[in-house]
């Protein structure tokens, strides 16, 4: 499938950032719902056919983010991946009983630089289906697992309009190994596709010495300054753009079980939980939070150009 990128041609993204006059917005709270032994970084420590019999943590971590926004007023868009949906149902529902959005984050947690369009296919459908079914609410978001929709991966845009998804919270616009696609716009806008207009939420990002920096939560709240994820936070609300925050239910547990690895992988997953839950704290303290869908007002009948229109304060 053609891509917008090939041959040099332009970036698939359309409008300037939409922006509130006047409005100190509310930021994005998400939540990659997975378990401990779903992340990336241990992919290569843990098959498959390991889920199915190691001790399942996700629920009480879950419960105490749904705890804590509830505390502060806030509201959050959960993407939840399609295996978990299916083995946990209880749990989504608790989700949209407290007043929070169900978004996919696919089916299987598998990169979508190492899959085939057909199986992304697969993956979107699957999981959309899996949480509709359980949630009994439409599912209009979905993020890739590990921001896996990079440069070349343009298809995985068309798919997710063919399978009735409305906007997605891939791009994460730095450049690092692994992730990222640097030349993505900052913050929240269209994408126009032949399959039609999808609306991109990135993750918040900020400047450091002249170079974008990844800001918006999970390993970076917990293993970077405090201040750097709040630098950004500030920056976007000072603009009158909401920032895409992020994180992970296994980041809230310290005591999960520690699984072998390599010490890079250990290091990039285990560091720092214990600062998570305070941090998310203070974020909650100092900023507004709420969901894509109530921010938007997304309905299956409004199209995307209507989103962008009109964003309630």
């Amino acid at each position: 499938m053609t891509s917008d990128l090939d041959a040099g041609g332009p970036l698939p993204f359309g409008h300037a950032p939409l922006r509130l006059n006047g409005v100190t917005p509310a930021h994005f709270f998400t939540v990659d719902v997975e378990e401990y032994f779903h992340v990336s970084a241990l992919e290569g420590t843990v098959s498959r056919s390991d889920w199915e019999v190691l001790p399942s943590r996700v629920e009480r971590s879950v419960d105490l983010v749904l705890e804590l926004l509830a505390s502060h007023g806030a509201h959050g868009t959960f993407f939840v991946l399609g295996w978990l949906a299916s083995r946990r149902p209880g749990l989504v529902r608790r989700i949209v009983d407290g007043g929070h959005e169900i978004a996919s984050h696919s089916f299987w947690h598998q990169r979508v630089t190492r899959i085939t369009p057909d199986e992304f296919r697969a993956e979107a459908r699957d999981s959309k289906a899996a949480l509709e079914d359980v949630a009994g609410v439409p599912v209009y978001g979905f993020r890739a697992p590990t921001f896996s929709i990079v440069p070349g991966c343009e298809w995985a845009f068309d798919v997710l309009l063919e399978e009735g998804y409305r906007y997605d919270s891939s791009l994460f616009p730095i450049r690092r190994p692994g992730y990222g696609y640097p030349r993505a716009p900052t913050t929240p806008h269209l994408i126009r596709r032949a399959a039609g207009v999808l609306l991109e939420l990135p993750l918040a990002t900020t400047t450091l010495l002249s170079l974008r920096v990844p800001a918006a939560g999970g390993a970076y709240l917990r293993q970077l300054p405090y201040g750097l994820v709040r630098r950004a936070f500030r920056e976007h609300s000072s603009s009158g753009l909401p920032a895409m925050f992020y994180i992970h239910p296994w980041e809230m547990d310290p005591q999960q079980p520690r699984l072998p690895a390599p010490l890079v992988s250990r290091l990039r997953h285990y560091r720092g939980l214990s600062r998570t839950q305070p941090r998310v704290e203070r974020l909650l303290d100092e900023f507004r939070f709420t969901s894509v869908a109530r921010h938007y007002g997304i309905s299956a009948s409004q199209p995307v150009e209507a989103l962008w229109a009109a964003v309630p304060a």
